[in-house]
C-alpha cells in the first residue's frame, strides 16, 4: 500500500481527497499543528467530513490500516525533566484522542531523546551494543511514560507506532534493540507497533544496498523487534550516507538507500499490507508532475521488478 504524508491545509479531508486524486492506497496526516504545544479541539464538522470521506473512500475499518497520523515533533517521552515530561505526556495523549475521533489506527512517534552525554557528530551508532547508562534510563522513561498514557486511555484502539531514527543528538530509536526493548517492557505490548524509516535506518548505519544487505537488516529487525509488530513504513531515500545520522530524505532512486532496500520492504509478504508512507518534498518534479507521483511510479517500477524476477 503506498501513499505520502499529505498537507492538511484548509481542512483535514483535503489529504483524503489528494490522496483519491493521485491512486494511493493510504495516507499519513498530522491532525494539527505539530509545532505547537496546544491546538484547538477538532471541530464536529471535519470529524464528519472525515469520516464521510473514508466511508466513500472504503478506507472506514480500522483495521485496513489505510490512515496513519504523525504525532508532533515537540513530544519527548524520554525527557528528565519533570515539566517537560508532563506537557510532552499531555500533548501525546491529545494525540491519541485526535486518532480515536477520527478512527485513525496507527499514531507514529518518535521515541525521545535523553538529553544526557551526547556523542560527537560524527561519531557512529554502536549497532547491536547495550544502551548506555543515560540511553537505558531514556528507555526506562518512554516505557513509564507509554504505561500512563495507555492507563488514561484505557480502551483506545490507537497503536503508537515507535519510529526508527537515525541516532542524531541524544534521540532514541537507532537501534533496534531501543524499540524492542519498549515492547518488550510497557505493560500493554499489543497498543505499541513500529514504524520503519528506510533513510533513518540507512543514516543508522544499516546497509540495505545490496540484496543480502537488506535482507540481513530486515533479519536482524525481526530478531530485536518481530516484523509482525512493524504496522507502518516510511519509504524515504537519503541524502545522508551510511551512518551519517542525517536525517533528511531525498527522493527515491536519488540518495544512499539503493534499489535493494525498496525492493526489500515493497516484497516482504509480511509488509504487504502495511502503509508504505513518502515523505519527501512536494515540489513539482523536472518533467512537471508532482513528486509524489514520480516517487509512486518508482517503487511501483520495484514491485514490477519483483512481480517478473528482474532485479
Amino acid at each position: 500500500m503506498l501513499g505520502s504524508h499529505l498537507s492538511i491545509s484548509g481542512g483535514m479531508v483535503h489529504a483524503l481527497e489528494e490522496a483519491a486524486e493521485l491512486e494511493m492506497e493510504c495516507v499519513q496526516v498530522f491532525t494539527k499543528n505539530q509545532r505547537r504545544w496546544s491546538a484547538p479541539p477538532l471541530k464536529q464538522e471535519d470529524v464528519t467530513r472525515w469520516l464521510d470521506r473514508l466511508n466513500q473512500m472504503g478506507w472506514a475499518d480500522p483495521a485496513l490500516l489505510r490512515t496513519v497520523s504523525h504525532n508532533s515533533y515537540l513530544v519527548n517521552m524520554a525527557s528528565p525533566d519533570p515539566e517537560a515530561r508532563t506537557k510532552s505526556l499531555n500533548l501525546q495523549r491529545d494525540e491519541i484522542e485526535r486518532c480515536e475521533a477520527l478512527s485513525i489506527p496507527l499514531l507514529v512517534s518518535h521515541p525521545g531523546a535523553h538529553l544526557g552525554a551526547s556523542r560527537k557528530p560524527r561519531e557512529p551508532n554502536r549497532l547491536g551494543e547495550s544502551p548506555s547508562s543515560d540511553e537505558l534510563a531514556g528507555l526506562q522513561r518512554i516505557v513509564k511514560a507509554l504505561d500512563q498514557l495507555h492507563q488514561e486511555t484505557a480502551g483506545a484502539r490507537t497503536i503508537i507506532c515507535l519510529e526508527t531514527t537515525t541516532g542524531s543528538g541524544t534521540n532514541l530509536g537507532y537501534d533496534f534493540g531501543h524499540l524492542g526493548f519498549i515492547r518488550s517492557e510497557v505493560h500493554c505490548p499489543e497498543r505499541v507497533g513500529f514504524c520503519f524509516d528506510t533513510c533513518h535506518v540507512t543514516a543508522a548505519g544499516y546497509d540495505m544496498s545490496t540484496e543480502d544487505g537488506a535482507a540481513s537488516v530486515l533479519a536482524r529487525f525481526e530478531e530485536a523487534c518481530g516484523l509482525e509488530h512493524l504496522l507502518a513504513l516510511h519509504l524515504n531515500d537519503s541524502i545522508g550516507a551510511l551512518g551519517s545520522r542525517l536525517d533528511r530524505h531525498a527522493h527515491i532512486g536519488e540518495g544512499c538507500c539503493g534499489a535493494s532496500c525498496f525492493r526489500a520492504v515493497i516484497g516482504h509478504p509480511l509488509l504487504r499490507s502495511r502503509p508504505m508512507i513518502l515523505e519527501t518534498a512536494k515540489e513539482l518534479a523536472p518533467d512537471g508532475r508532482k513528486w509524489d507521483q514520480v516517487n509512486i511510479d518508482r517503487l511501483r517500477s520495484f514491485e514490477d521488478e519483483l512481480a517478473s524476477g528482474v532485479t
